[in-house]
């Protein structure tokens, strides 16, 4: 046994045979084997991240580009709880993600000692699979079960507690080759079934989520759209699936979608919702589809099949399969329906407009993002914090692939920055930008220092209007003039990120904006801090704070 591998090291041969090569971290004692193990294995770069909910972050961002489950490794107790957000945005999102914690010594399991946490009871209601190992030889099995929960049907996050003896022990099990599973597919006469409905429906919807997130799904997509002649809206944050100026681009279904959209879908005869969950935004509010509508489910886990909306029927196949078993059936489509998809892409057209005007306490962020739209390369990959500044992205620009969205369906702030870290670890060359608010780049920008060690050539855009302005917004429409807690009181933004290392711009004018793009289009990095306008996000007759009138310093 003098020559046995350990634990740990059997469970980074398990990682790497999947594809794993990349972890985060934030380290700590109680997985010292596993960093040791880490220090000479030839295959999985360790990315050493200054808070846990950073290194969650990133992980679900590699997993959103890669495919392959996050790997994020944390220590027990305080740094486990900080990593919970990303466990949350995982689950939410329908991403892959792994969490390692380092766990107390076996013989004090259940004995409340230092640091310890029952994780089973902690994540058992986020987590798709929580497992503790209690053996070395149990290891092997017990991380590729992870891989596999993380990865099959409806991806999502799973939990491994590690004991700190155990993973030093050494390991007469072997790693565990991977299994590859093929995709749930569609019968035949499913297949014609929903081909005929196909060819009958005169005010179809093909809405598109999660599941065609994947290689070769967008693709897919786009080909079974104009094979069909079917109108595209995208489920909730997922403007990247289709082509947004395509004439079958139909929109989003996400937050305050428009009354005169909202209307129209309600009159579709047919709704094909395609690798989605149907979630209470995307169905704006659990009421879309409408009793009486026609829906087609396909969701590649039973558990979000019929429980509440009535599908006809509901299939448990993976998107893509779906699209491949009807690439056999003969695409038609009735003559009307061209005006129907006229329609609704008129009505996705006219939300796409916008016009900012100009106000006294800075720059609407409307046309910071319009100038993104300009300026971003083909393949450019776009982070976004949660937060109003976001709010132009999703809907005033024309997102095409291979142009990747990288937002927090959950709505997480702090999202922005480690995911434009880990986007341009995956991708450096392509271009990143990352736009984020002055809540959330105080909550995990510290991760910029992560991307600047790894000289990595970020485009930061930092919106600092002195609010959580998304809050202050219902402040002011449920209890007007009544502010409370929602103002903020920043440091110099532009000094902060400077000490980054990074080239800092200040955007505070119009005048300042063709600066910006020359920026953005030149290759490195940057810092951009932009005086935003709070009032032009707010309802009217709401004042801005008083000190947001103050000039900023040069």
């Amino acid at each position: 046994m003098g020559n046995a591998k350990t634990a740990a090291e059997v469970l980074l041969d398990t990682l790497a045979a999947r594809g794993a090569d990349r972890a985060f971290c934030v380290p700590g004692e109680s997985y010292i084997a596993l960093l040791d193990a880490l220090h000479a294995h030839p295959s999985i770069d360790l990315v050493t991240c200054r808070q846990e909910g950073g290194a969650g972050f990133m992980a679900v961002a590699d997993a959103r580009l890669t495919g392959r489950p996050g790997i994020v490794l944390v220590s027990r107790g305080p740094g486990a709880c900080n990593a919970a957000i990303a466990l949350h945005t995982a689950e939410q999102d329908a991403v892959p993600l792994i969490l390692l914690i380092g766990q107390v010594e076996k013989r004090d399991l259940r004995r409340r000692a230092f640091q310890e946490i029952d994780y089973a009871a902690m994540f058992g209601g986020i987590a798709k699979w929580v497992g503790e190992a209690t053996h070395p030889d149990e290891v092997p099995e017990l991380i590729a079960r992870a891989w596999s929960m993380a990865t099959q049907g409806v991806p999502g996050p799973v939990v491994l507690a590690l004991p700190e003896d155990v993973l030093s022990a050494p390991c007469a099990a072997p790693a565990l080759p991977p299994t590859r599973l093929a995709g749930a597919g569609l019968p035949g006469e499913t297949a014609a079934e929903l081909a005929g409905l196909l060819r009958r429906a005169e005010r179809p919807i093909l809405l598109a989520g999660h599941g065609l997130d994947v290689p070769g799904g967008r693709e897919a997509l786009r080909a079974f759209a104009e094979a069909w002649q079917l109108p595209v809206a995208v489920s909730f944050r997922r403007q990247d699936l289709f082509p947004n100026d395509h004439p079958l681009y139909a929109g989003d279904l996400g937050l305050r979608n428009p009354d005169a959209q909202r209307e129209a879908f309600a009159e579709a005869d047919l709704v094909l919702a395609l690798g989605t969950r149907l979630t209470d935004i995307t169905t704006q509010g659990y009421s879309w589809p409408a009793p009486g509508q026609r829906l087609v489910h396909v969701c590649a886990d039973p558990r979000f099949l019929g429980w509440l909306f009535p599908a006809e029927p509901a299939i448990a196949a993976e998107a893509p399969a779906v699209l491949a078993a009807l690439a056999a059936e003969r695409a038609a489509a009735p003559s009307g329906r061209a005006a129907w998809n006229g329609r609704l892409r008129r009505l996705q057209e006219e939300d796409s407009r916008a016009m900012a005007g100009s106000f006294p306490d800075g720059l609407p962020f409307l046309r910071v993002a319009r100038l993104v739209g300009e300026c971003a390369p083909a393949d450019a990959i776009l982070t976004l914090d949660a937060g109003t500044f976001a709010a132009p992205f999703y809907r005033k620009l024309a997102w095409r692939p291979p142009q990747r969205l990288l937002a927090p369906i959950s709505g997480a702030m702090g999202f922005g920055v480690p995911a434009a870290v880990a986007a341009a670890l995956r991708h450096p060359e392509r271009m990143v930008i990352c736009a984020v608010g002055d809540g959330g780049a105080l909550m995990t920008g510290n991760e910029l220092a992560v991307g600047m060690a790894r000289r990595l050539p970020i485009k930061l855009l930092l919106s600092d209007n002195g609010s959580y302005a998304s809050i202050r917004i219902h402040q002011e429409r449920q209890h007007p003039g009544r502010v409370s807690g929602t103002d903020l009181v920043n440091p110099d933004l532009g000094a902060w990120c400077a000490a980054f290392g990074a080239p800092l711009l200040r955007v505070q004018a119009e005048a300042d904006l063709p600066a910006l793009a020359a920026a953005l289009r030149a290759p490195g990095p940057l810092v951009a801090v932009v005086r935003t306008s709070l009032q032009a996000v707010l309802p009217r007759g709401a004042a801005p704070p008083v000190d947001l009138l103050q000039p900023a310093p040069d």
